[in-house]
């Protein structure tokens, strides 16, 4: 993944109807998301992580620093650094390109990013064997309803290797994600209650 913004696919925007039927899902997924408790979900969430879908020893795992009422990943990167995993943390470039994975140790500083995120330094860039994926919703379908900048659906579509696994709170399944052809399901979500193997 040393160049990958060379090799980003070419998306199209989605359809006024799907784009509005996205952004009202988004809206009410963000609010529903700032009112739940957090209490105990960070540590439930990696219990259920390293119980039901444990990387291969020595895989690579792309996380990411949450922010804001995101679902907390800390405990499981931890525990993975702990249990000899590599960690890398995503860098977000400009609007259009996907993700660029860097490394990083537990532990280390991080720098600010766009918007409102949290990066390594340096400029080495890696290709993760498992990418932790955040989301506002899902379904058992395996649809994930993101922020809207696609660059997470962008990554994977570079990344078919990579196995990704969707993490959040277990309130945020919904009935049906809206989709279009350039989204990517997840084959796995993982919650604080358990892990759910999608309907592909």
């Amino acid at each position: 993944m040393a160049a990958p913004h060379s090799l980003s696919p070419p998306f199209q925007a989605d359809p006024p109807e799907l784009a509005a039927a996205k952004a009202a899902m988004r809206q009410a997924a963000l609010a529903a998301r700032a009112a739940l408790d957090p209490a105990g979900a960070a540590e439930a969430l990696a219990d259920v992580v390293l119980r039901e879908s444990p990387p291969a020893p020595g895989a690579c795992i792309g996380g990411f620093w949450p922010m804001g009422d995101e679902i907390d990943i800390r405990p499981l990167l931890r525990a993975l650094a702990e249990a000899g995993h590599r960690l890398a943390l995503p860098v977000t470039p400009r609007r259009g390109l996907p993700l660029v994975f860097r490394p990083w140790r537990w532990g280390e500083p991080l720098l600010p990013g766009r918007f409102g995120t949290s990066v390594p330094g340096g400029e080495e860039a890696v290709a993760p064997d498992l990418l932790l994926v955040p989301l506002l919703a899902f379904d058992r379908r395996g649809a994930r309803l993101g922020y809207g900048g696609g660059y997470y659906d962008r990554t994977l579509a570079l990344l078919p290797s990579a196995h990704p696994i969707g993490v959040a709170y277990a309130a945020q399944e919904v009935g049906a994600v809206p989709t279009g052809p350039h989204d990517q399901p997840l084959p796995g979500i993982a919650t604080e209650a358990g892990f759910i193997r999608t309907e592909r």
